[in-house]
């Protein structure tokens, strides 16, 4: 008997294997995972802000192009010698300030003769300028609050910060994060010291 030429409606069908399948899924899994992963890096870690001004100089430069983590303070608060970011008062129309923090909540703060001493010690950085022409609010001693941190911009000289009454102690809930790289102009490029 010969075939007929045509139609055949008893066609084997393709069968497609579980193991390709499987593979597909596991990579459109691996996809979706790293694009979740770069988000929460680029989001937490490698947020980008441009300092403005020449307070923060030598260390950073007006203009620099700088990445804050803003991971690092939802676990612990800022330490003394940090670079943090933040809006003062939290005035939400403001521009982001980088200063870095000289005391810690229940530190006391007082500036004598243009230098900074905190609980009673000689404050020093050995990053630009240490003596200040002017003591602002920290002429008479301050006792930081639970949530409040003092705030100095490394050119001081130069700088508005806790010294000033339109700046003042620094809350915890407006830190921003914190300042830990440097990743323009190439000259700059590296770690916040």
């Amino acid at each position: 008997m010969s075939r007929r030429k045509g139609l055949n409606f008893h066609r084997k069908r393709r069968v497609i294997q579980t193991s390709t399948i499987r593979s597909i899924f596991f990579w459109v899994g691996e996809c979706v995972l790293a694009f979740v992963i770069g988000c929460v890096l680029v989001f937490y870690f490698m947020t980008t802000l441009s300092c403005v001004g020449q307070a923060m100089e030598p260390t950073i430069g007006s203009g620099d192009q700088v990445f804050v983590n803003r991971f690092s303070y939802t676990l612990t608060g800022p330490k003394q010698g940090d670079v943090v970011v933040f809006r003062p008062n939290g005035n939400v129309n403001s521009h982001y300030y980088m200063r870095r923090v000289v005391a810690v909540p229940g530190d006391t703060v007082q500036i004598i003769e243009g230098f900074v001493y905190v609980n009673g010690e000689l404050y020093e950085t050995g990053i630009g300028s240490e003596q200040m022409d002017f003591a602002g609010l920290a002429e008479e001693e301050i006792t930081l609050g639970t949530d409040e941190y003092f705030v100095l911009g490394d050119n001081r000289n130069a700088s508005e910060d806790s010294r000033n009454a339109d700046i003042g102690n620094v809350k915890r809930q407006d830190i921003y994060g914190k300042a830990w790289f440097i990743w323009s102009p190439w000259e700059r490029f590296g770690l916040i010291p």
